[in-house]
């Protein structure tokens, strides 16, 4: 009798190599550990909740065509779910052309504060992911990688197909972008208040 092997009694990498060879039950193993990672990134960029799972199911979906293509050289196997999650995306958003909905919520931090306070960070994290899906489609793709998903310099550099040190200059400039937006926001926030109340 066959024994059924759990993903927790198996590594990554052993899962990695079983679905690279078709096995479906490896695959599926990888999908129970990364599908909430990948939809996560997905209903970061499209803000949409819908959205995001068909576009993760279809993420995993090309990930299942193109398991055989798939070489493991030290990233992460998410980091390669990640790029073809991020490229539809891309698209996605790309052939919507209007800006994204914003989400209801984009994290949550508890119910261990108080209303006010809930309410200011939902907004303030609706802005700055307005800024950020204001950016270039690299710059973007960094920052998302970098500080959404936390993933290090190399293994963004990996995602992207760049140096580190092209990494960090993407980031760097990225920054400084969305810190220009965020205030060229604030004022005009400032100013419609204003007119609002002269």
């Amino acid at each position: 009798m066959l024994k059924v092997i759990s993903p927790q009694d198996i590594d990554e990498r052993t899962l990695v190599q079983r679905a690279t060879a078709r096995d479906k039950g490896a695959f599926g193993a990888l999908y129970d550990l990364h599908v909430v990672r990948v939809y996560r990134h997905l209903y970061y960029m499209v803000g949409n909740a819908a959205e995001a799972e068909d576009l993760t199911a279809q993420a995993f979906l090309q990930g299942w065509e193109a398991i055989h293509r798939y070489e493991i050289r030290g990233a992460p196997f998410v980091s390669w779910l990640l790029r073809i999650a991020h490229n539809l995306g891309v698209s996605y958003l790309r052939s919507r052309k209007e800006s994204a909905q914003l989400p209801e919520t984009l994290i949550d931090h508890g119910s261990q504060r108080n209303p006010e306070e809930a309410i200011h960070q939902r907004l303030e994290g609706e802005r700055v992911r307005a800024a950020i899906i204001r950016l270039r489609d690299e710059q973007r793709q960094v920052i998302m990688l970098r500080f959404v998903e936390d993933l290090d310099y190399r293994e963004v550099a990996e995602i992207v197909g760049k140096s580190v040190a092209a990494v960090r200059v993407i980031q760097h400039r990225a920054l400084n972008t969305l810190r220009k937006q965020m205030q060229r926001d604030e004022a005009e926030a400032a100013a419609e208040a204003a007119a609002a109340h002269g």
